[in-house]
């Protein structure tokens, strides 16, 4: 017999060099506005550079009652990218965001909105994420932990400042539905 050590081939995961850990924020707040106001003011991307900062463009590509789709351009500290995502959406409840083209291999959420009565409401957001490599990840993984960090923050923040006014303007027939995109 050899010595007392045993030599085991035992399978490992190793992750790839280019690859990044997968990120999650969640972030909740109480907002003085009905579910509905709330929801709009989340779903209407196209207002999004009038009010965060780091949104230097927003267009809604297609609309329709059970979907949005949207491009923002993302343009801060020196990080600038554009965004696709297809959006699920069940008005006032909740809304999903789906990646379609962007920086990342992975980049999904959601919004969850809970009323709590005529004037308020609790939104909650998800969001998980992973760079396409680790170079963009070390790069840019700190300005867009902070961006997605404090989204909330800023959507609570624009929904107290429209208290007794609809700012939201969006007519919804000026943007194409699904079908006549196809």
């Amino acid at each position: 017999m050899r010595s007392g050590i045993q030599r085991f081939n035992l399978p490992y995961t190793r992750r790839a060099r280019d690859e990044t850990p997968p990120l999650e924020i969640r972030r909740s707040a109480l907002i003085g506005q009905s579910a509905a106001s709330t929801f709009d003011l989340i779903e209407a991307a196209e207002h999004y550079p009038s009010f965060l900062p780091w949104c230097a463009d927003a267009v809604i590509l297609a609309r329709d009652e059970s979907v949005v789709v949207a491009r923002i351009t993302i343009n801060y500290h020196g990080l600038r990218f554009d965004l696709t995502t297809r959006n699920p959406k069940e008005r006032p409840h909740w809304m999903t965001i789906q990646l379609e083209r962007g920086p990342f291999r992975r980049f999904e959420g959601e919004w969850r909105l809970t009323e709590l009565g005529a004037d308020g409401c609790k939104i909650e957001f998800t969001l998980h994420y992973e760079f396409d490599s680790a170079l963009v990840g070390m790069l840019a993984g700190s300005v867009f932990d902070g961006i997605a960090g404090t989204m909330i923050d800023a959507f609570a923040y624009r929904a107290e400042h429209m208290r007794g006014g609809d700012e939201r303007g969006v007519d919804i027939g000026s943007v194409p539905t699904l079908g006549e995109m196809s």
